[in-house]
């Protein structure tokens, strides 16, 4: 009896602290969540509490004079418009990335692409930016007076080109190679994700790699491109580092709809790190006040891609 008891007691043990052990990292992983939560509905309520003051005062009182809504439209404007020219430019590349990694380039070498590409997204926004202001902006002049001169009738392309190429364009494409990191990342982990069966099936009809592609794997990580755009796009919104010493430009007077002019409108963000240290009363709550309207976008932003994801968070089919 005594034996029974004590092996009884021996197996029962380990259990019991196991159920301790999932109880502590239940209770752990909860009381993260509700902080982060916390966390965030404090951001909120700081936004909205500073941005009072520049929202309930006088049109005079804002910055240039002319309200509220007039002194953060043209830099939201910008913001989305800076993060839509990135996203353009970078989810093809980085669908082509990740479709070479996991299809096409020999394992050693698709290792050595998955690294890098996974570096670039350890690089300083500061350094891009740098990077933007001495190599790119330079370069890009033909292509600017080019765009000038062959669709200037476009209010986008409309001149006069800047001289020293520190455009909104140029801005947008640093941005592009900010996130192409994030969107080939994950597009890169779904597409090896993609059912054998699938793949399999697809060569079996006779179908040659780039259709089996096309059939199986693209339908496969559609959500993964998705979302990872989306992600991207809520990276390249609330970037500033980069933005403000490509456009170095302060103040949102004017509404303009060039990309390749020098009179280009700064972001929020960036606007916001111009300005902040040198203004002081309302001037600072109307920058929180566009601050809120930031957040807003990148919070819509990413619950959109959120959405997206748990949709189609499993794959009917084969695995």
């Amino acid at each position: 009896m005594s034996t029974t008891t004590d092996t009884t007691a021996a197996v029962s043990h380990p259990r019991g602290r196991q159920r301790l052990g999932d109880r502590i990292f239940s209770g752990g992983a909860t009381a993260a969540g509700i902080t982060i939560l916390v966390l965030l509905a404090g951001v909120a309520t700081f936004l909205l509490i500073e941005a009072w003051p520049a929202i309930t005062a006088p049109a005079e009182d804002i910055p240039g004079g002319e309200g509220l809504f007039r002194f953060i439209l043209p830099l939201a404007f910008a913001t989305v418009v800076s993060a839509l020219i990135g996203l353009v430019v970078a989810v093809p590349f980085a669908i082509a990335i990740a479709l070479f990694i996991t299809h096409y380039a020999p394992r050693r070498l698709a290792q050595s692409m998955g690294y890098l590409i996974d570096l670039l997204a350890a690089v300083p926004s500061i350094v891009y930016g740098l990077w933007g202001v001495s190599v790119l902006a330079p370069a890009s002049l033909g292509v600017l007076q080019w765009l000038e001169g062959n669709v200037g009738f476009l209010p986008f392309f409309e001149g006069p080109v800047s001289s020293t190429g520190r455009t909104m364009l140029v801005a947008g494409v640093v941005l592009a190679v900010m996130i192409l990191p994030i969107i080939t990342a994950i597009t890169r982990e779904v597409f090896l994700q993609t059912p054998k069966a699938h793949k399999e099936a697809a060569y079996a009809l006779g179908a040659t790699r780039w259709e089996m592609i096309r059939m199986a794997v693209l339908p496969f990580g559609r959500s993964a491109m998705i979302s990872g755009s989306m992600l991207g796009l809520g990276r390249a919104l609330g970037e500033t580092m980069a933005v403000t010493i490509i456009l170095s430009a302060s103040g949102a007077s004017i509404f303009n709809l060039g990309l390749i002019s020098s009179a280009s409108n700064p972001t929020i963000a960036a606007n916001i790190a111009l300005d902040f240290p040198e203004l002081s009363g309302i001037s600072v709550n109307a920058l929180i006040a566009s601050g809120l309207v930031l957040f807003a976008i990148t919070l819509a932003v990413n619950m959109a891609a959120r959405v997206v994801i748990n949709r189609r968070r499993e794959f009917t089919g084969a695995a």
